[in-house]
């Protein structure tokens, strides 16, 4: 794997979260400091109550950490008022969650749309550009197919596409794999995989250690702490030139 290029992407600094308060509070992140590069591809793993959920969470815009500070692709996302960062989550990020969340009766390239459709995206431009997200995960010729046609596996590879569609500067999943069978879990890690060569940066959180396995960092969380950042055995990457540059800073934000 060739090193990925030293522009940051995500860079957390003294990152802390709390719950509650007197006897019942919980410190969910103690003092988190991480910073992803452009092209990285990171696994965070821990147990239950690690908090890497609650990582996750900050890391995608869903929640605000009760102190430090968070840059995403140099913006730093405390500064945004509730319009930029909902155009923040739907233009930077691209969200892949254990749920597939796929609109029931409603084909799969109108799920891929539908980010695009939120961006205020004309139509004939959302429909090029969904077939060709489903293309990348090998599902062009599954685009008319509603999600319950579909295997676990190819509803999970819908969700990549969704997320991939707004051309995010992050790919953020949380644990992907988890509804799914040892097949359907090598299809979509090749797909990671393959997004990885292409020079995606990913964040994926799970709890398998096939799946961290399979990334070239890997961050280990205990007690919302992190314990361990390894660079892993190097996977390969190349540049097809398929991709576009995805927008960076406030130039996404406009």
């Amino acid at each position: 794997m060739a090193a990925p290029t030293a522009e940051p992407v995500i860079q957390v600094a003294g990152l802390t979260k709390v719950y509650g308060s007197g006897e019942a509070t919980v410190h969910a992140l103690r003092g988190v400091d991480m910073t992803v590069l452009r092209g990285d591809y990171v696994a965070i793993m821990g147990s239950s109550g690690s908090g890497k959920s609650t990582l996750m969470n900050i890391l995608g815009a869903l929640d605000v950490p009760s102190a430090g500070r968070y840059l995403l692709d140099g913006v730093d996302v405390s500064r945004l008022a509730d319009r930029q960062l909902a155009v923040a989550r739907n233009r930077l990020i691209g969200f892949v969650f254990q749920a597939f969340n796929l609109i029931p009766r409603t084909s799969a390239l109108a799920n891929v749309e539908l980010p695009l459709a939120y961006a205020g995206v004309k139509a004939r431009q959302r429909r090029d550009r969904a077939m060709a997200a489903l293309e990348t995960v090998g599902l062009a010729d599954r685009a008319r197919h509603e999600p319950n046609q579909l295997s676990g596996g190819q509803q999970q590879r819908v969700a990549v596409a969704r997320a991939l569609v707004t051309e995010p500067a992050l790919l953020l999943a949380d644990e992907p794999t988890g509804n799914l069978d040892t097949r359907s879990t090598e299809d979509v890690l090749e797909v990671f995989d393959g997004l990885h060569r292409s020079g995606r940066t990913i964040v994926l959180i799970t709890h398998e250690t096939e799946v961290g396995d399979r990334a070239g960092r890997l961050i280990r969380l205990v007690d919302g702490r992190i314990v361990t950042d390894v660079r892993q055995q190097p996977a390969g990457r190349q540049t097809t030139g398929r991709h576009s540059r995805p927008l960076t800073g406030t130039e996404a934000l406009t």
